[in-house]
């Protein structure tokens, strides 16, 4: 080999060393900025306390490469069962919606939803996470979930008191999702399918009777002034609970440079969907309180006078397995599933 050409090859190889180490220090200093979308008002408890220091925790350990925009109540357009789908076509890079607002859609997060089903957030929000993990991917596939958790739980809030389950018959009462629709039309109630950020316009025009919620939501909503009655039950399982994803488009994931994907990861995944579920149920205290405050009515059941509503509800939790088998799963096999790993979380 001539010396010309030696130094031919070795200019070269210069060259491409540099290229390579400008790609990778281009990479490795990309700036990202991504839009977060969601439905309730910014000041409301679950962007304030879980949302908000979820992204301020990224943008800290990127070093501010990754920069997450908060765009509170619906504010970029849409409605709140269109959400999921906004993270799907890439209109917005991550959103923090209800699988149920598309009913059917993810059948399998419903056994969360059961009546009696959960006892805490926390624990429940875990389960939910290991039986994503194991059963709920392939339906979650169009986008990388960051969470997946649970509120805490499900009270009713009524203009007239609602001490037992004959009170409900005729009641319009709100309810976020299919299986608690079902849930409320087996008790007796009329239910009525609406996102929540309709509830207080709907209270206060007396198109409704009543709605589900967990107290966490009922200041935010103004519920504490728009009914007086409140009825918690007995026991330690709750009434119902309702599951939420926190969901990114996956080509905006995929896209981020490899550290910045790390940052995302380490700030998702159990640890974190258990975070956001004891986070969500710690505010039920303050918004429980709300009502006491304004002299409201809170009914508490005793666990006997629960095991009436339990009994009531048991169809609808026979109607779900059923599906299930209908679908070519094991319904009973995911409702034990799911109860053996609460129980296991439950401290």
């Amino acid at each position: 080999m001539t010396t010309g050409l030696k130094k031919t090859m070795a200019l070269a190889a210069s060259v491409a060393l540099a290229g390579w180490l400008g790609a990778t220090q281009l990479a490795y200093s990309q700036e990202v900025t991504l839009r977060l979308h969601q439905f309730l008002p910014g000041a409301a408890n679950v962007p304030t306390h879980i949302l908000d220091p979820w992204a301020d925790a990224i943008e800290e350990a990127s070093d501010g490469r990754i920069r997450i925009e908060r765009y509170a109540a619906m504010s970029l357009g849409g409605t709140p069962p269109q959400l999921y789908d906004q993270a799907v076509d890439g209109t917005v890079d991550i959103v923090w919606t209800l699988p149920g607002n598309t009913p059917g859609r993810f059948p399998l997060t419903e056994v969360f939803e059961l009546p009696f089903m959960m006892t805490d957030a926390e624990a429940t929000s875990r389960a939910y996470w290991d039986m994503y993990e194991k059963h709920m991917k392939d339906d979650f596939s169009e986008t990388h979930i960051l969470g997946t958790w649970v509120h805490g739980p499900g009270i009713i809030h009524s203009r007239e008191p609602v001490g037992e389950m004959a009170d409900l018959q005729g009641m319009a009462i709100r309810a976020p999702t299919r299986i608690i629709n079902a849930l409320l039309g087996e008790l007796g109630a009329t239910p009525v399918g609406m996102p929540i950020p309709q509830v207080p316009e709907n209270l206060s025009r007396g198109v409704i009777d009543g709605a589900v919620v967990p107290w966490e939501v009922t200041a935010a909503l103004r519920v504490p002034e728009l009914v007086s009655n409140h009825t918690e039950f007995g026991g330690d399982h709750a009434l119902y609970t309702t599951t939420f994803v926190l969901a990114m488009n996956k080509e905006a994931y995929d896209n981020l440079p490899e550290d910045l994907r790390e940052i995302i990861d380490a700030n998702s995944g159990a640890d974190f969907s258990a975070f956001a579920g004891r986070t969500q149920q710690y505010y039920d205290g303050p918004g429980r309180e709300m009502a006491v405050e304004n002299g409201n009515n809170i009914i508490q059941l005793s666990d006997e006078e629960t095991e009436a509503w339990r009994a009531a509800a048991q169809p609808v939790i026979d109607n779900w397995i059923e599906e299930m088998n209908g679908r070519g799963l094991d319904g009973q096999a995911l409702v034990d599933e799911a109860r053996e790993l609460i129980a296991r979380y439950t401290q």
